[in-house]
């Protein structure tokens, strides 16, 4: 009897002791994959989108004109963020139009996931491309910052809205709620360098909200935010709460100056 109940003691033991192992195993595996989302995607973006940003500014030192994109080509414009399922901002714009006053000709449009700008927050220290589009692949996830399709380009009349990731994969809106009203922000192209200023922040609002981005941006869910003229803007857009893509935090500024390139 001594001996039965010994060797189930022994079996218990056993069992209890593979589990054990399985559970620190999980738990290793679980930590690794932590580290590759909030340190090695990071690292990977940020890195990737410092390199385009220097060999945007060599190809516009050389004049040889605007970036080719990735060497992978074109990807598809998902909405992302535009239809409210994407990683950060509200739904697209449709409207269309020209510039005016030195702004980046509508001809010019950059293919879809082109890196075609540069964007600079100095209260931010960051330096950051801006690609057509808001496909999470071939933009968001690279560490870029990504042009709402439909919405005006840099310095048009209208509204330059773009969105960017808060948290992984290059995470260059992470600090995007720092901003203050009169901070600079600058939208550098192959033809001229768009000085904006902060004017307005919408701390939180829903992922559908639309109005965000409109040609006069006002905030459909909190009407107490937005514009009621014409003018010539810039919506920064990225996820709130952090670690969360529940709400978006809205920024925008008004054009400025504009410095022709050459």
């Amino acid at each position: 009897m001594q001996h039965s109940t010994r060797r189930r003691r022994a079996r218990y033991r056993r069992v209890l002791w593979s589990g054990a192992e399985v559970l620190v195993t999980a738990g290793v595996l679980v930590l690794l994959l932590v580290a590759h989302q909030l340190w090695w995607t990071n690292r990977e973006a940020k890195d990737g989108a410092e390199r385009r940003v220097e060999a945007l500014e060599r190809e516009w030192g050389a004049g040889t004109g605007t970036s080719t994109g990735d060497p992978s080509g074109a990807g598809s414009g998902e909405p992302g963020a535009g239809s409210a399922t994407g990683a950060e901002g509200a739904p697209s714009a449709s409207d269309g139009g020209t510039g005016q006053g030195g702004a980046e000709s509508s001809s010019a449009t950059p293919r879809s996931s082109q890196a075609y700008a540069v964007l600079r927050i100095p209260r931010l220290d960051l330096r950051v491309p801006v690609a057509e589009g808001t496909s999470k692949q071939n933009v968001l996830n690279k560490g870029y910052v990504g042009h709402y399709a439909g919405t005006r380009q840099p310095g048009q009349d209208g509204n330059f809205a773009v969105a960017g990731h808060r948290n992984t994969h290059g995470e260059p809106f992470r600090y995007l709620n720092r901003l203050r009203k009169g901070d600079k922000v600058e939208v550098e192209t192959r033809n001229a360098t768009y000085t904006y200023l902060v004017d307005k922040i919408l701390p939180q609002t829903s992922p559908r909200d639309s109005g965000v981005i409109r040609p006069v941006p006002r905030s459909l869910t909190q009407p107490a935010y937005g514009y009621d003229a014409p003018g010539r803007y810039l919506t920064l857009t990225t996820c709130t709460p952090e670690y969360t893509s529940r709400y978006r935090l809205v920024v925008w500024g008004r054009l400025v100056a504009t410095l022709p390139r050459g």
